[in-house]
């Protein structure tokens, strides 16, 4: 009986044990992914800020050189690193919508660049008016650039821990833009706001393109709830914890459209990890949708990823798209999807689907493109034939698939083309001839490599 009386507490302090050196473990797991997290979060702001750098300084060489080969190295060199930078800013754990005209300066950095390379390549050098724009570009350049060094040297102080930025999510807006990260960013927001000029230049991010008005929202204006459900319908509502709205009738980012953007807490997930997404006002149409959550064990394949893709967009109603372009970087692969009418490809009708490589979950959707610029178009007839316009193309082009496609032009204008798709001296080229004059309009380089298939 004595032994019998030690034997049930001796087994109770045992699972104490137990239990404690679980909970230990657990709890040393946890921070060790918290750290990881961290550690993740440090190197892509590393990573943008000095791709920032690079703008920044290749900008003043830029505004500094005269010879045409040097410019279009710089510039191409600008275009890279503001696209590379813009991208990493996307995944940071920062409010989206405070940081809507930090991203679209990256974007119309870029562009603006792109622009003046194919001027370049046109016979036109850099204008007056063209090099004022590019000072107020290195400007805010570079005032970004400081902000983002000041940044730095307190993560190097230990000051600034991304976990802690991330947990805002559940919090009120005011208090979440006390944390240093949004207060920093935002005050770049509110120097480019009022020292900013229109950009005009045939590019996809061009003001004028921005500032069309949207063709494909449909009619019917949602409130607030409508949106939240519209949202939520979107993510999955057997996901959804809990939903928070940032703003409302502000134009999103990357579209001249008024929209309400929410905060959306996933059920099961850590209450630091939060998707964002944006509503149309009119129509309530999801604008986009950003899930920055990390992947950490990448199992599929592109192929893979592309039909996770397909499925999506067939799902969500968007139906005739087919992918143009993808880019595989962290884990996830964005793929570009451009409308086909019939027989012809509409470059301006794009959506960007992002996908995770370790389960094939939807991370990142942007519909801005699409909804700004689809609608029911009377597509015009081409007056040349396919050989007609195969002999305005250089004659050692071996020339691999010809279609019918509509691109976009200084900015509004559409106009009608023969794609020509091929190699020229071991590259991959694209070659657009005008389907109603015969005039080349316009070449693309295609680069393929082990992370995707870009167009420049």
């Amino acid at each position: 009986m004595k032994d019998k009386r030690w034997f049930l507490p001796g087994i109770l302090g045992l699972a104490f044990i137990v239990v404690l050196v679980w909970g230990f473990v657990q709890y040393d797991t946890k921070n060790d992914y918290k750290k990881m997290l961290n550690n993740e979060y440090q190197r892509l702001f590393y990573d943008m800020k000095d791709n920032v750098e690079n703008v920044q300084v290749n900008l003043s060489k830029v505004l500094l050189a005269e010879s045409k080969d040097l410019n279009i190295l710089l510039l191409s060199q600008i275009w890279q690193h503001a696209l590379t930078a813009q991208e990493k800013l996307s995944q940071m754990p920062v409010s989206h919508k405070d940081l809507s005209k930090t991203e679209k300066f990256l974007n119309q950095a870029a562009d603006y660049c792109y622009s003046l390379i194919q001027a370049y390549l046109d016979g036109k050098p850099i204008t007056s008016k063209q090099r004022h724009a590019l000072f107020a570009l290195q400007d805010n350049a570079s005032y970004l650039s400081k902000e983002l060094s000041d940044l730095h040297n307190k993560i190097m102080k230990g000051n600034l821990n991304f976990n802690l930025v991330r947990r805002r999510e559940d919090r009120e807006l005011d208090r979440a833009n006390e944390n240093i990260m949004n207060a920093r960013l935002t005050k770049f927001e509110e120097k480019i706001t009022n020292n900013y000029p229109e950009l005009i230049y045939d590019g996809p991010f061009s003001d004028q393109v921005l500032n069309v008005k949207p063709r494909g929202l449909g009619g019917n204006i949602v409130d607030v709830n409508e949106a939240k459900e519209i949202a939520k319908k979107f993510v999955g509502i057997k996901k959804v914890r809990k939903i928070t709205k940032f703003e409302e009738g502000k134009k999103s980012n990357a579209a001249n459209i008024e929209a309400y953007t929410f905060s959306i807490s996933p059920e099961n997930m850590s209450k630091e990890r939060a998707i964002y997404i944006s509503v149309s006002k009119k129509g309530g149409k999801i604008i986009w949708m950003m899930n920055p959550r990390p992947v950490d064990r990448k199992k599929l394949s592109i192929n893979d990823a592309l039909e996770y893709a397909k499925r999506f967009l067939e799902k969500k109603g968007y139906k005739g798209m087919e992918p143009n372009y993808l880019l595989k970087f962290d884990g996830v692969v964005l793929f570009n999807f451009a409308y086909k009418d019939d027989n012809v490809t509409i470059y301006a009708d794009n959506i960007k689907v992002k996908v995770a490589l370790d389960n094939g979950e939807i991370v990142g959707f942007d519909a801005a493109a699409y909804l700004k610029s689809h609608y029911d178009r009377d597509l015009p007839k081409p007056k040349l034939t396919e050989e007609e316009a195969r002999d305005r193309v250089k004659l050692d082009f071996d020339i691999e698939n010809v279609r019918l496609a509509l691109i976009p032009k200084n900015g509004i204008k559409e106009i009608l083309c023969y794609e020509f798709k091929g190699k020229y001296k071991g590259s991959n080229f694209i070659v657009y001839i005008n389907a109603e004059t015969g005039k080349e309009e316009k070449i693309l380089k295609v680069i393929k490599d082990e992370n995707g298939i870009l167009m420049i």
